[in-house]
């Protein structure tokens, strides 16, 4: 169903991984279809599992008084996962729900800590995805501690602008944390000569 060579080709691609690395951890892996609207994560569960995306995206959010806030979208060639609750194994306060039909290869942490005592460089790997983890979330953090909307939604069209190809405006104005109406008036001054 899903090409298990194609994650093991990504996974060369951007990191120290060699063939023995990959097939020493592919029989942990498993695949699954998500369909668009069904989720993830629910919040109170504990994140079991991280996923790569093969195809499709997904949104993080949170609710605050009734109302869902975005924290995060997940595309492809990327992890879905609550990292933290993953690794702590402790309850998750997000959702991770599909925007789309997705397809993933995944696997839980008992997998993960195999690949750690069989392999340095899984332990390597992993050590990266901590980090990554921690950039993204401090950098979330700063944008909103630093930047006003209208900077974060500029710095969106630098720096993510497939976003906005793919996921819904009233999604992206709950990440960026404005109303709907700002964000258009936002988007046409911004596209205004």
């Amino acid at each position: 169903m899903f090409e298990f060579n194609l994650f093991k080709e990504w996974l060369k691609q951007i990191s120290f991984l060699t063939d023995d690395d990959c097939d020493l951890f592919e029989p942990y892996l498993k695949t699954k279809v998500i369909k668009e609207k069904e989720f993830f994560l629910t919040d109170g569960k504990i994140c079991s599992e991280i996923g790569f995306v093969n195809k499709g995206c997904y949104r993080m959010y949170y609710l605050l008084n009734g109302k869902e806030i975005n924290t995060h979208f997940f595309f492809e060639n990327q992890f879905v996962v609550d990292y933290d609750s993953f690794v702590q194994n402790k309850p998750s306060r997000y959702f991770i729900q599909a925007l789309e039909d997705t397809e993933i290869i995944y696997f839980n942490l008992q997998a993960m800590q195999n690949g750690y005592a069989k392999s340095k460089n899984w332990e390597r790997f992993g050590r990266i995805m901590a980090e990554y983890s921690c950039k993204l979330t401090n950098e979330r953090l700063e944008s909103f501690l630093f930047l006003d909307g209208e900077q974060r939604y500029l710095d969106l069209l630098k720096n993510q602008p497939h976003i906005l190809d793919r996921i819904p405006l009233y999604h992206i104005a709950s990440y960026l944390g404005l109303e709907r109406e700002s964000l258009s008036r936002l988007r046409k001054k911004v596209a205004q000569p």
